[in-house]
């Protein structure tokens, strides 16, 4: 038995609901709010772990204005841009990027095409006369080929037709130089007429010039020509700069005649050559587009012998029904003129309305401007749309574009050469995108297997 009466093996007694110890609920209370403080702090832990996690993730696609991470609780730190995956600085604009990637290709462009430019310039008593060459080689190769289809062997077909055009051109220029020289004693004659007629005029018409101002005025002009031409130094000069000049003319001759041979001799071979100095895998492409440009080339220089013919042909009527001196003289003018199309017709028109002004007069040049006004306007509206459009499809505003440029860049020459390199350029850019859209379609067909990216 235990002391207070109880016994020993009998268990205490539960205390009545009202006998509870006074601290208990405290304990129980302070414990809650522990348990409470401590799902808070991990719920506040959590979130932290997670504001760490998206902040490490969105760190590549913060930067600054030098390129440096910005705070991710900064209210300045705004994603930039996606970059456009070819190597952009994210902080430069694209526009400003492809703008600078074009401006220094075209930069680069435009010095190499200076480079060429300079050094066919420099070697021009070669380039010139090759140039001449290769279209004299465009216009009668297939003369060449119509007789070695007769069974002859093509160096004496080519030596054939050489031959044969040299004694053409030999032939007209001779012509030409007869009528001049028999015709020329009369032209004179109506050239000192006619500059009387002007003097008269000036003496009895508006101007009311007297006897003293016109010989004034005709000694000076007499002066100033013969001081001109009176010092030794400039006469030095002219004889040198002229036999200069004959020199490389009768050089340019032989090369334009041997380089015109072995073009219609061996022009195949030496193509061939040509398009082996290119890389292997694009020596088909060279060679198509070379062939199409030799093509479009062929096409340009055959429509430019049919509109000079016409215009020789026409001017020269003109000139004969008028009773023009000269007309073979300026026949051969305008057949010569028109190689440079647009301005070559007009300058030579010019001429012969000169030529009717000084021998039959006023009346007489104003039908001749007539007539040549009405053959270049059946020339640019029929003859040239026609051929030039059809066979080598340039534009009449690339024409004269071309032929601005080529004057500027080497004068005559350039403007001889302009009209054909555009028309080359032209066939060869058109050749090669129909090629690429031909590709493509097959692509898209399933016709051809893709091409590697």
């Amino acid at each position: 038995m235990s002391e207070d009466g109880a016994p020993e093996g009998a268990a205490p007694e539960d205390p009545a609901p009202g006998d509870a110890a006074p601290d208990e609920g405290v304990t129980e209370e302070a414990a809650e709010r522990a348990r409470s403080r401590r799902q808070r702090l991990d719920e506040l832990v959590e979130r932290m772990r997670a504001t760490a996690r998206r902040d490490l993730t969105l760190l590549d696609e913060r930067t600054g204005v030098l390129g440096d991470p910005v705070p991710t609780l900064s209210p300045y730190a705004a994603p930039a841009p996606p970059s456009p995956g070819d190597g952009t600085p994210p902080n430069v604009p694209y526009g400003i990027s492809l703008a600078a990637s074009w401006g220094w290709r075209l930069i680069v462009i435009a010095a190499a095409g200076l480079g060429v430019m300079w050094l066919l310039g420099y070697f021009s008593s070669l380039t010139v006369p090759i140039a001449i060459a290769i279209l004299v080689s465009a216009l009668v190769r297939p003369f060449v080929d119509r007789i070695e289809a007769l069974h002859l062997p093509r160096a004496l077909a080519t030596l054939m037709v050489m031959i044969f055009g040299i004694g053409a051109v030999v032939g007209m220029l001779t012509l030409v130089g007869q009528q001049v020289s028999t015709q020329f004693d009369d032209l004179r004659t109506k050239v000192v007429d006619g500059l009387q007629e002007i003097q008269d005029w000036a003496r009895t018409g508006p101007l009311g010039l007297s006897d003293a101002q016109l010989n004034s005025w005709i000694d000076r002009a007499t002066k100033t020509i013969e001081e001109w031409g009176s010092s030794g130094t400039g006469i030095v000069d002219r004889v040198t700069q002229l036999g200069t000049t004959v020199t490389h003319v009768l050089a340019g001759f032989f090369i334009v005649l041997f380089a015109t041979y072995f073009f219609l001799y061996q022009g195949g071979r030496i193509w061939d050559w040509v398009v082996r100095l290119f890389p292997r895998n694009a020596r088909e492409h060279a060679d198509r587009s070379g062939r199409v440009a030799w093509w479009s080339l062929t096409a340009f220089v055959r429509a430019t012998v049919l509109v000079a013919l016409v215009d020789a042909v026409g001017i020269a009527l003109v000139a004969w029904l008028l009773g023009v001196p000269l007309v073979l003289a300026i026949a051969t003018l305008v057949f010569l003129g028109a190689f440079i199309p647009i301005v070559g017709a007009f300058v030579s028109g010019l001429v012969a309305v000169l030529v009717a002004l000084v021998a039959q007069g006023p009346w007489v040049a104003l039908f001749m401007l007539a007539g040549v006004v009405a053959v270049q306007q059946i020339e640019a509206h029929i003859l040239q749309p026609f051929l030039m459009g059809h066979l080598v499809q340039l534009h009449p505003l690339a024409i004269i574009l071309a032929i601005a440029a080529g004057v500027t860049v080497a004068g005559i020459v350039g403007a001889l050469l302009a009209v054909p390199i555009v028309a080359c350029v032209n066939a060869i850019v058109r050749h090669l995108a129909e090629r690429a859209e031909a590709a493509r379609e097959a692509r898209e067909a399933g016709l051809a297997p893709p091409t590697p990216d």
